[in-house]
């Protein structure tokens, strides 16, 4: 089965220059923890609402005038809409992610890929289950 046919389909986007407020404002009204950072239709970074709070708020950043930019993760993994869903299901055990932005083949950010959405649309409850339990697993300490 292929990600794009158990991913969610699009995906609403913050422009790195937009403040934190309105990012949060942003997650308020999706009902969302998470939103992908693009500039010129391209990926750059990912902003969760605890990078609001970690990166920003508890560092002392007015989020009135700070920006996602400042705040978001960068270096982003993601996979294909044409990949197998075991690949990337498989990448997000090795990197212990919850969500995995999806893209085209021309980089193009096309939907996420979530726990849930491989729980819900694959009907394959140990892949589900495996999947879970391996981004679940407490961080190595180095």
């Amino acid at each position: 089965m292929l990600v794009r046919n158990v991913m969610t389909q699009g995906c609403a986007c913050i422009p790195p220059d937009s403040t934190l407020q309105q990012a949060a404002d942003k997650m308020r009204a999706l009902d969302v923890g998470l939103l992908p950072v693009s500039e010129d239709d391209r990926l750059i970074g990912m902003l969760t609402d605890r990078d609001i709070t970690v990166r920003a708020v508890a560092e002392g950043r007015d989020p009135r005038t700070a920006r996602v930019r400042d705040a978001m993760t960068t270096g982003i993994d993601y996979c294909f809409d044409d990949e197998d869903v075991i690949e990337a299901t498989r990448h997000m055990q090795e990197k212990q992610i919850r969500r995995l932005p999806v893209l085209d083949r021309n980089k193009r950010l096309v939907g996420m890929l979530s726990l849930g959405d491989v729980a819900v649309r694959t009907d394959d409850e140990q892949l589900a289950g495996q999947t879970l339990e391996r981004v679940s697993e407490p961080a190595m300490q180095s």
